[in-house]
């Protein structure tokens, strides 16, 4: 049977594996299901319609799957948020569900994948999606409908602003304000944020071999210390770089970019 603490709150129509825990004086609104092996610490709240995997773990006073602070959400309204296996939420995280602005709005989602460390005070604002291994330093803050791609990682005081992507295996650095795309393999920092190189060291990490780090590299002295614009850039990688994956996912990703890339 579940371990539930004799202070917590747990809606009657909230499922439950047999080995959850759940700590004091938290409060696991209706309509949620945790998975195998989750525990949630004290003073938690799990918001209603949250679908959690397995193996997620919330720290003192972490609020998962709570109303969006979006003013167009209806007051009555169960977003969606679901969240993936071997997480850790850490103090005072916040990650707010989709925003329902009517009762026919039923496929917006708050998504985060697998394996993901969101350290205190973070937030992951409505309809955000969150990939797999990402990394969000204290007190950053993705506003909503933000993408952050598997790996990538986010420095403290970091913000990024509504509708940007992060690429995958990216860096932000620490009080970075990104208002733009965020490209793949890229190191990014500033207020506003530029591009200084390719993030070598995530990379190496990630398991991408030096021939692939070099490509990367080439890719990025089109793009940035070549003089070109972006669409002549991309056209110059296209010829001049042989076909592989980090080439396809650094092209398509600007290809379909509706913000704009930082420079």
């Amino acid at each position: 049977m579940p371990k539930i603490h004799a202070t917590a709150i747990v809606d009657p129509s909230v499922v439950l594996a047999d080995d959850v825990e759940i700590g004091p004086y938290t409060i696991i609104e209706e309509q949620v299901t945790l998975g195998s092996g989750c525990v949630i610490g004290p003073h938690c709240v799990i918001g209603k319609g949250t679908v959690m995997g397995a193996n997620n773990r919330t720290y003192s006073g972490a609020q998962v799957g709570i109303s969006p602070q979006d003013l167009k959400h209806l007051p009555d309204a169960v977003g969606k948020t679901l969240i993936g296996d071997h997480n850790i939420f850490r103090e005072s995280v916040t990650v707010s569900s989709s925003t329902v602005y009517s009762p026919e709005d039923t496929e917006k989602i708050t998504r985060i994948g697998d394996h993901c460390l969101f350290m205190a005070c973070s937030h992951v604002a409505h309809d955000c999606i969150v990939g797999t291994r990402v990394i969000m330093a204290n007190n950053s803050g993705l506003a909503g409908h933000v993408e952050v791609q598997d790996g990538a990682i986010l420095g403290g005081l970091a913000g990024v602003h509504q509708f940007c992507r992060i690429g995958t295996m990216a860096f932000i650095g620490g009080m970075s304000r990104i208002n733009m795309d965020a490209l793949p393999y890229m190191i990014m920092e500033g207020h506003p944020a530029r591009c200084y190189g390719p993030n070598v060291v995530g990379l190496t990490r990630n398991g991408l071999s030096k021939e692939a780090i070099a490509r990367i590299r080439r890719c990025f002295k089109i793009l940035y210390r070549s003089g070109l614009n972006t669409s002549q850039a991309l056209e110059e990688i296209e010829k001049t770089i042989e076909d592989c994956d980090d080439k396809a996912v650094l092209v398509n990703f600007i290809k379909t970019s509706q913000r704009g890339i930082l420079r």
